[in-house]
């Protein structure tokens, strides 16, 4: 139950967190700019100014996030036919550990999208 606990709990933890690392890193500057909110984002910048230094990485950050969500997701799909404990305590974890684990997925999923949206395509649009 530990592997299992593992596969269904804490990979999709670490793709949301790669997700959200992705729009703080270029969505979250890139939305403010659009909507002329430089003066909000510079004092942001000013508060956390780890942020310019992640928005270097841009490209490395937006790999490395994909590769998790797709692992994740792999692994959701490996798992999702498996059967749960008879025991009823533990197959009720289980069954909610699988909806909460594709919750995350379509999460870390959605933001990435959007993280994606803002980085690359909405320079080339707007």
């Amino acid at each position: 139950m530990n592997r299992s606990l593992f596969k269904q709990f804490f990979t999709p933890i670490l793709s949301l967190f790669a997700s959200f690392s992705t729009l703080i890193c270029c969505a979250l500057p890139a939305l403010l700019i659009t909507l002329g909110m430089g003066a909000a984002l510079a004092s942001i910048i000013s508060v956390f100014p780890w942020i310019t230094i992640i928005s270097k990485y841009k490209i490395e950050i937006f790999i490395t996030a994909g590769f998790m969500i797709f692992f994740s997701i792999i692994l959701f799909l490996k798992e999702r036919k498996s059967p749960c404990p008879s025991d009823a305590k533990l197959a009720n974890l289980c069954s909610k550990l699988r909806y909460i684990n594709l919750t995350m997925l379509y999460i870390s999923s959605i933001l990435y999208l959007i993280g994606f949206f803002f980085a690359f395509l909405a320079t080339k649009i707007f």
